[in-house]
C-alpha cells in the first residue's frame, strides 16, 4: 500500500523524536520514499545524520543550508502526504496560527498535499484548553490527527499525550492511502434516514454563578454524529455545553444547556427521526429552585434540595415507533453489564453502549474509548480500546445491521 509513496516527515522538538528513526525504517521497508525536515529543537533529541542515513536523503533543517537555498514550496508539492511526527505543543500552536519561523513550518504552509500529525506531549499540556483549541483548528483545516496513546510520559507520569507508536503511525498511513485509492464513492447505507443524536453534558444552575454538571466532553456523541453523516444520514445533534464541534459541516447542531432544554429539543425532533442515539450525559437531578442572586457564603453549611430531571431516554423509549431505532449509552462504575442490560430492557432500546470507568483510556474526556455493545436480542459485542472516531464507526455499523433486521 505504501510502495512508491512520497512521504515528507516533519520532526519537531520532543523526546518522541527518537521514534522518527523507526518510522523512517518501517516506511522504507514498505517501499515508500521519505524526505525529512527537522526543527533545530528536534536536533537536540536525535541527530540529522541518523535520519539521513536511514532515509538515504539529505535532512533539511534551515532555509539556507551550506550556501544553498532549500525550496520549501517544491518540498510541499513533492509529497503525497506530509507527516508531522512528533508534533510538539509548540509546533501545533504555530501550525494552527500560521506562524512561519523555521523550515518545517514554511514547508507546512506551502504544502499542497494532505497533512497528518501525531501529537506528543505531557498529559497536562495535552488537556490544556489552548492545545485543544489548536488541534480543533487543524482539524477544521482538513488535517488528520493520529490519536495519542496512554502510557509512560517523559515526566515520569502515566497518561495521555504519548505519541502513537511507529507501527501504529505506519498502519494509519497504510489505511489513509488505501482509502485514497478507493475511487468509488463511499457507500451511504443510511441515505434518506433522519438521525437525532445527543452529546455533551448538561448544566443545572444553582444561582447566576454556580451550577451542577459532569465531566462529559461530548466527544463520543459528536463522533457518532459525524459517522452517521458519513453513512448518508441527515443528522441533527443536540449538544450540551462543550468546546468541541462536529467535523462534518452537514451535521445540524442545536445548542442547549440544561436537561430541560435538551428534553424539549429531543421531543420536538423525535417524531420525524428514524435513528436516535442518546449519548449525552444528562443530569439526573437539578436544584429545586434557582436563586436569582449569587448565594453568599455563610457561617454554616448549606442544604441544596434537588429534584429529578426528565428521563429523556425513558420518555423516548415509551413512545418509540415501530420503525424507529433507539440507542442509549450506559456509563457505569460497578455491576456494569447488569445495569446496562436493565436499562436496555426497561427503556425499550434497540442497542446500548456500555462504558466502564474502570477501563483505562475510556470514558470522559479521552480521545479513546473501550465499549461493549448489547443489542435487543442479547448479542454482546466487546470492542477493544480505539479512537472514539473508530468506536463511532463500529456503533454506526451495528445500527445499520439492526436497520436491516427491522
Amino acid at each position: 500500500m505504501l510502495q512508491g509513496k512520497k512521504i515528507l516527515l516533519g520532526v519537531s522538538g520532543s523526546i518522541a523524536a527518537y521514534k522518527a528513526a523507526t518510522i523512517i525504517r518501517l516506511l522504507i521497508k514498505e517501499g515508500a520514499q521519505v524526505k525529512v525536515v527537522m526543527t533545530a529543537a528536534a536536533c537536540d533529541f536525535i541527530t540529522p545524520l541518523t535520519l539521513s542515513t536511514l532515509s538515504k536523503e539529505q535532512v533539511l533543517i534551515s532555509i539556507n543550508d551550506q550556501n544553498s537555498w532549500n525550496n520549501h514550496v517544491m518540498l510541499g508539492r513533492w509529497a503525497d502526504v506530509m507527516l508531522v511526527a512528533p508534533a510538539s505543543a509548540n509546533t501545533l500552536a504555530k501550525m494552527a496560527h500560521g506562524q512561519c519561523d523555521n523550515l518545517l513550518l514554511a514547508v507546512y504552509l506551502s504544502a499542497t498535499c494532505p497533512v497528518v500529525f501525531a501529537p506528543a506531549m505531557d498529559e497536562d499540556m495535552w488537556h490544556h484548553p489552548a492545545t485543544r483549541s489548536n488541534i480543533e483548528k487543524l482539524l477544521l483545516y482538513g488535517h488528520r490527527q493520529i490519536p495519542v496513546e496512554n502510557g509512560e510520559l517523559a515526566s515520569g507520569l502515566f497518561g495521555e499525550g504519548r505519541m502513537a507508536e511507529p507501527e501504529h503511525i505506519v498502519a494509519y498511513l497504510r489505511q489513509f492511502f488505501g482509502s485514497q485509492q478507493n475511487v468509488m464513492p463511499a457507500p451511504q447505507p443510511l441515505k434518506g434516514k433522519l438521525a437525532l443524536v445527543t452529546a455533551g453534558p448538561t448544566v443545572e444552575p444553582i444561582d447566576p454563578v454556580r451550577f451542577i454538571s459532569n465531566h462529559s466532553s461530548g466527544k463520543m456523541g459528536i463522533a457518532v454524529a459525524d459517522a452517521l453523516a458519513a453513512a448518508g444520514a441527515s443528522v441533527k445533534l443536540v449538544l450540551g455545553p462543550t468546546r468541541y464541534t462536529p467535523s462534518d459541516p452537514a451535521v445540524e447542531t442545536i445548542h442547549v444547556r440544561t436537561a430541560a432544554e435538551m428534553f424539549s429539543s429531543c421531543i420536538a425532533n423525535y417524531p420525524m427521526s428514524d435513528i436516535v442515539v442518546m449519548a449525552a450525559a444528562v443530569a439526573d437531578y437539578r436544584p429545586k429552585t434557582m436563586e436569582d442572586k449569587k448565594i453568599k457564603k455563610g457561617d454554616e453549611g448549606m442544604t441544596l434540595e434537588l429534584e429529578k430531571t426528565h428521563d429523556i431516554l425513558r420518555t423516548l423509549g415509551n413512545n418509540k415507533g415501530q420503525d424507529q431505532l433507539l440507542v442509549g449509552f450506559s456509563l457505569e462504575t460497578n455491576n456494569e453489564k447488569e445495569y446496562a442490560l436493565k436499562k436496555l430492557r426497561e427503556k425499550h432500546l434497540d442497542l446500548i453502549v456500555l462504558n466502564s470507568l474502570k477501563d483505562e483510556g475510556a470514558g470522559f474526556n479521552h480521545d479513546t474509548n473501550k465499549v461493549t455493545l448489547f443489542d435487543r436480542d442479547g448479542r454482546e459485542t466487546p470492542l477493544p480500546l480505539k479512537s472514539k472516531q473508530e468506536v463511532a464507526k463500529d456503533i454506526v455499523s451495528a445500527i445499520i445491521e439492526l436497520q436491516h433486521e427491522k
